[in-house]
């Protein structure tokens, strides 16, 4: 991301959920990314294909990878960077508009359309569907044969908005815990599934009851451990890197060759099943390959450090690449001092940002719209962004917002938020405060991107409330379904305003 400030470059990464026009089922979309490569390349985009297999599953274009998460049924568009700043919300949204767009135009070759909801009302999480529906990574051989993740419980195209802002090195805890901590607020003003497998679950925001869920029967508990916020804040990088690659962890399989994406490596199972900071300060460690069953002998290398970054699944991660891996001496001796892994990380090019996790796919429909109106429903796919940006653009104010709370008692109110969402005057209370800060940290002429998150403040009405009234509406019609996802099909809301091209 070229990070030299908090929100000098920003992105996103936006999940899409898939149905069927005629019924409303989830749909796995087949002939979809045929259709989208023409629509952008009659934009004169170069296009490069992903395939799995013979099956095409993905596009690369200078504005980003239109590809698929974990299912068929589930699109994830990961917009590349642009410069932030004055306009830099307004230039995104135009990106998200145009791509939005598209896959409304792609999708209706195959009658499907994207779904106005963080997880599908009344889709199957069963072997058949799971089988039919998965996208074939070769990282989910390890993860559900090796470790045991229930992978199958996240194939209802539960969907998040994930916004990415910049956050360089010696800011990045600072970032993180911000995030982390008033992710609460963030889980309510975005919640969007409050039906699983055609029931009311109780919930605003069940999506998130995915992590517990997935890794509960994992064959090592600190999977489980690390989906789950630490009971105090993070020191420094080096602080949050020991609780993720510590002691009661053990190592994701590790790339036979590096250089390789994480979803597609060639993996390789350590023995013994050690924790990634035991094999980093080992001469050397037994494994097998994940592919052939072969002995290799791995050697710990400081890329395997730069590697691990993805294994949390926490509200809000710090991502970061560098134009050098540290070798693993100058890994170790920094590890051991407070703040060596910041000073490591920036002399070897750090370029980091925070990706957030919490906010549930929210986009505009024709529900939105009667009640709230354009400006209201236009800035919905982008409010998340806003509402991050805003508050790492503030970051002191944010910082002592969290503060003030209390880290434990935040910690509390997760929960509170995926069950009630707004409905807890805490939680309310604590989303109404963190638009004020993120107000503040955007500019004038941007602020209007948190149009959808005020609007669920004032009226305590979520995304959540609307879908699960509009089910209760329908109770007993035999196309209930049906009838439920044609009021929440996404709309394409074009902004009311011009942008600059630059991005």
């Amino acid at each position: 991301m070229l990070t030299q400030t908090i929100g000098s470059h920003i992105g996103l990464e936006l999940e899409m959920a898939v149905v069927r026009v005629a019924d409303g089922h989830s749909h796995a979309v087949t002939r979809y990314f045929d259709a989208l490569a023409g629509l952008k390349q009659r934009r004169d985009l170069a296009v490069t294909e992903t395939r799995l297999g013979a099956r095409l599953v993905g596009l690369d274009t200078l504005e980003g990878h239109s590809g698929l998460d974990n299912g068929h049924n589930l699109l994830e568009t990961a917009f590349a960077p642009i410069t932030g700043g004055p306009g830099g919300l307004d230039r995104l949204a135009a990106l998200v508009v145009q791509e939005l767009r598209e896959a409304e135009q792609a999708l209706a070759a195959e009658g499907a359309a994207l779904l106005n909801a963080s997880e599908h009302p009344d889709c199957s999480l069963g072997a058949d569907w799971y089988a039919r529906a998965r996208t074939e990574r070769p990282i989910y051989r390890e993860l559900v044969d090796y470790r045991g993740w229930r992978h199958h419980l996240g194939i209802d195209a539960k969907a998040q908005n994930g916004p990415c802002t910049s956050a360089p090195v010696m800011q990045a805890v600072r970032a993180l815990n911000v995030m982390l901590a008033l992710a609460p607020a963030g889980i309510a003003l975005f919640a969007n599934s409050p039906l699983e497998s055609g029931r009311d679950t109780g919930l605003k925001e069940n999506r998130l009851t995915l992590w517990d869920r997935m890794f509960r029967d994992s064959r090592f508990p600190g999977d489980h451990y690390l989906q789950r916020l630490p009971d105090r804040p993070f020191n420094d990088l080096g602080d949050h890197y020991r609780w993720m690659y510590g002691a009661g962890t053990v190592s994701r399989a590790l790339p036979l060759a590096l250089g390789q994406d994480y979803k597609t490596v060639t993996p390789v199972y350590l023995q013994g099943d050690p924790s990634l900071t035991d094999f980093l300060q080992s001469a050397g460690w037994p494994g097998r390959s994940g592919e052939t069953g072969q002995s290799i002998d791995l050697a710990p290398q400081g890329a395997y450090f730069v590697y691990g970054q993805y294994a949390h699944f926490l509200d809000a991660r710090w991502r970061y690449r560098v134009d050098r891996d540290p070798e693993l001496h100058e890994l170790l001796s920094a590890w051991s001092r407070p703040g060596g892994i910041e000073e490591l990380l920036l002399a070897c090019g750090a370029d980091g940002y925070i990706e957030g996790r919490a906010p549930g796919s929210v986009f505009a429909d024709a529900q939105l719209l009667a009640e709230a109106g354009r400006a209201v429903a236009a800035s919905a796919p982008m409010a998340p962004s806003a509402w991050q940006l805003g508050l790492l653009c503030n970051l002191d104010e944010a910082e002592q917002l969290w503060r003030q709370w209390g880290w434990d008692r935040l910690s509390g109110l997760r929960g509170v938020a995926i069950r009630d969402a707004l409905d807890d005057d805490q939680v309310h209370a604590l989303a109404r405060e963190t638009l004020a800060v993120a107000r503040a940290g955007l500019p004038a002429g941007e602020q209007h991107w948190l149009d959808y998150a005020d609007h669920a403040v004032q009226t305590r009405r979520t995304g959540a409330d609307r879908l699960r009234g509009l089910w209760q509406d329908h109770a007993g019609q035999e196309d209930r379904l049906a009838r439920v996802c044609a009021q929440r099909r996404v709309c394409v809301v074009e902004p009311s305003f011009r942008v600059s091209s630059e991005h």
